[in-house]
């Protein structure tokens, strides 16, 4: 199943697919996968996907190591 986005394959594939989209448009994102194991509602295994985003949107790595470096000058 291509779209199947629960079983560890596909975990993996939208992983990939998250990271590269926002690379590409300058973001860095930290995108886990997490093995949640059997879950009985669904009767099967499932791996999570989860990543450091806030409320959808990524946090440019960039700009904290601006601040911090800026903030050891003054």
């Amino acid at each position: 199943m291509e779209a199947d986005f629960c079983t560890p394959d596909g975990a993996r594939r939208l992983k990939a697919k998250i990271e590269e989209y926002w690379k590409e448009r300058g973001y860095n994102v930290d995108v886990k996968l997490v093995e949640a194991g059997f879950v009985p509602a669904m009767r099967s295994a499932r791996t999570d996907v989860r990543s450091d985003m806030v409320n959808g949107m990524p946090r440019r790595r960039e700009q904290a190591e601006d601040r911090r470096s800026i903030g050891e000058l003054a």
